[in-house]
């Protein structure tokens, strides 16, 4: 379990959105893009992403024999320097530890962004109720089932420095230059970012050249 730092008069303004980690892992720039310059665009996938939150983000808690589910639930932690919402968490009635759990559109992937985000939020659960949370769950709207998710110390290191990595980016305001990949094509950024071009920009001669040559 994470031991929370001492109180820092600033700390609560230095929070940044848990979710710019997901977006870190998955590009860089896309989360500086997001977070330092404030862009956004929507395509068919962050559509059905938002609908498939519209009810755990929303939705009222409720209570069942064996757990009290809470929905929308505010997290932050300050080890990590983040904070945002848990779209579901739930209680064991028996007073077990919280357990996380997170909605995502599509299926697993190769890449680790979505438990990365999901082991931010234990971290946070972590430190607010004062309980070691082992355990979350990821539930894939495409293949509607959930996937258990393992808190261990190789997923706890990598969460740490994507938390890092990404505040560092958006507390100074700086925005990573394009690397344009296969993921670039699923982004909803890509019209905005335009990778395609700025990773290389053409020399200034050769900029002179054309600009001389149009006029």
């Amino acid at each position: 379990m994470v031991v929370p730092p001492p109180p820092d008069p600033e700390a609560e303004d230095r929070l940044v959105p848990l979710s710019a980690l997901q977006h870190y892992l998955y590009c860089p720039r896309q989360s500086a893009l997001i977070h330092v310059e404030g862009l956004w665009a929507e395509d068919a996938a962050t559509a059905q992403g938002r609908l498939l939150h519209a009810r755990p983000d929303g939705g009222r808690g409720e209570t069942r024999p064996s757990v009290r589910i809470a929905r929308g639930l505010a997290l932050r932690s300050f080890a990590l320097g983040v904070s945002g919402r848990a779209d579901v968490v739930e209680f064991p009635a028996d007073g077990g530890a919280p357990v996380p759990v997170e909605y995502k559109r599509g299926r697993p992937k190769a890449h680790r962004a979505d438990e990365v985000q999901l082991c931010a939020q234990a971290v946070c659960l972590e430190e607010m109720f004062r309980r070691p949370v082992a355990t979350g769950f990821l539930f894939y709207g495409e293949t509607r089932r959930r996937m258990e998710v393992a808190m261990d110390g190789e997923l706890r290191a990598l969460t740490a420095r994507t938390a890092a990595a990404a505040r560092a980016d958006i507390l100074e305001a700086r925005t990573p230059p394009p690397v344009f990949g296969p993921h670039c094509r699923r982004c909803s950024l890509q019209s905005l970012c335009r990778p395609e071009r700025m990773e290389r920009a053409p020399p200034v001669a050769e900029w002179l050249r054309r600009q001389i040559g149009a006029g």
